[in-house]
């Protein structure tokens, strides 16, 4: 009688795991995004329906909520790559290696243990493919910089998808070199290159693995910022339905799919508020195509989302006990954007300071929307003294951008005006959040470091 009770409790115990247990999971990491990028997103949409408070995204309404720090082997304040490094294979390292340890050791991802679990396996992004968060679920470097050995691992990763901008260096190595071209290499392994949504749906069914990139002719380092976007643009969204469209064809083995937004780290850099609201509240639509798939499979389905660190370092509020980020509606693209116009509009050398203000007025809502001061205005005026009348251009960069001067001033007052400040044009030792539902979500509740992330999702997943 002993004997069958502990049988009854053994059954209970592993019928209980067995349900809990993730065939399909979704890793979400929002690069730079802070908590306070998504305090400041949903402040934003509430503003925007004339009310304070917040307007909940729908990942923040997820039952589990945790917390985590995001320190490196090296630094208090990661770079992409050690922080990637340590979301995908659970051990810290130093900054700038890819998925490798402190000794430059090859480090085991959660996406290679998911393969080895007979799980497909996606990795996918905003970014260009070579781009450290994906790379270091796939590749094993010293240094993130070294973009064509990167590309040159898929082959060995075996993944069956991937996605993003584009390739960065495919036919330059780490020395600057001439390589062959990593597009005939990943044919090769049995890769079928899709440029564009419509290129994808054509080649879909026959392709054995898939790389989605951007048309061509487009850049290859990124998908256009939502802010900037027009019909046709390849979406975060669209790239997550396709992973699930491609993960799923055939018998179903289940799957892992990592989705980076990773433009929210460069509008951080930029220290573009505007921009930064657009790319989270973007994320968030892609995160709501992985919850349509979780309805259909909740039992079976893991949803997390995390990021690799903050960047920027964004304080909510300023001077007084005010915030103003209903100002943010008023700007209509990225300072990216901006910038290219203030070129387009300097190469006219009878461009008035006149031209410029309205283009301005356009754009950002200054002056008809947004009243300037007089020493707003004579920022603006001395940089079109500057680059227009004198033609002294200084740039103004950033590690993803090179601004017009109009531009970087333009940016820096529309913070002013929201009441948002910056610390940094670089990245910050903040915590970040992490949300989960579904199967093993209770697992990412409360504080912890980072590097538990991708243990607990291997957990969840059962990977080997």
């Amino acid at each position: 009688m002993k004997r069958f009770a502990y049988l009854l409790v053994w059954l209970l115990l592993t019928g209980t795991t067995y349900a809990q247990q993730a065939k399909y999971v979704f890793y979400f990491i929002g690069d730079g995004m802070g908590v306070n990028q998504v305090n400041a997103t949903e402040m934003y949409l509430a503003a925007c329906e004339g009310r304070i408070g917040t307007e909940s995204l729908l990942f923040t309404t997820f039952p589990t909520v945790g917390i985590a720090t995001t320190y490196s082997a090296s630094n208090p304040i990661t770079d992409s790559a050690a922080a990637g490094t340590a979301l995908s294979t659970g051990v810290k390292t130093y900054n700038s290696a890819i998925a490798m340890d402190v000794n430059k050791q090859e480090l085991t991802t959660v996406a290679e243990r998911a393969k080895r679990s007979g799980r497909r396996v996606g990795i996918t992004t905003s970014v260009s493919v070579d781009h450290a968060t994906p790379a270091v679920f796939y590749a094993h470097q010293p240094q993130r910089t070294m973009y064509y050995e990167i590309a040159c691992s898929i082959p060995k990763a075996d993944f069956d998808f991937h996605a993003g901008g584009g390739f960065l260096k495919p036919d330059q190595d780490a020395e600057g070199r001439k390589a062959p071209s990593v597009y005939p290499l990943l044919e090769k392994a049995g890769y079928t290159i899709a440029r564009g949504l419509n290129d994808f749906k054509d080649k879909e069914a026959a392709a054995g693995k898939m790389i989605l990139i951007q048309p061509e002719g487009a850049d290859p380092a990124s998908i256009p910022y939502a802010i900037d976007r027009r019909p046709g643009d390849l979406t975060l969204a669209e790239i997550t339905e396709s992973a699930i469209s491609f993960l799923t064809r055939g018998r179903d083995k289940g799957f892992f799919l990592m989705v980076e937004g990773g433009k929210i780290d460069w509008a951080c850099h930029d220290n573009d508020p505007a921009t930064v609201i657009h790319e989270i509240v973007d994320m968030d639509n892609a995160v709501k195509v992985a919850y349509e798939f979780y309805r259909k499979h909740p039992k079976e389905t893991l949803i997390v989302i995390t990021a690799d660190h903050e960047t920027g370092g964004l304080g909510l509020g300023t001077t007084s006990y005010e915030l103003n980020l209903k100002a943010l509606m008023n700007q209509k693209l990225s300072t990216d954007r901006l910038s290219i116009a203030v070129t387009d509009l300097r190469k006219n050398q009878h461009a008035s300071w006149e031209d410029v203000k309205a283009l301005l007025t356009e754009k950002m809502g200054f002056w008809k929307e947004l009243p300037l001061t007089w020493k707003q205005e004579r920022a603006l005026r001395d940089d079109y003294e500057d680059s227009f009348v004198k033609n002294k251009v200084v740039f103004a960069e950033s590690l993803y951008s090179k601004l017009e001067p109009i531009a970087a001033t333009a940016k820096e007052i529309m913070s002013r005006i929201a009441m948002l400040g910056w610390t940094t044009g670089s990245h910050t030792a903040g915590y970040v959040p992490v949300y989960a539902i579904g199967a093993g979500s209770k697992l990412f509740a409360g504080k912890y470091d980072n590097t538990e992330i991708p243990k607990r999702i291997a957990q969840a997943g059962g990977y080997k």
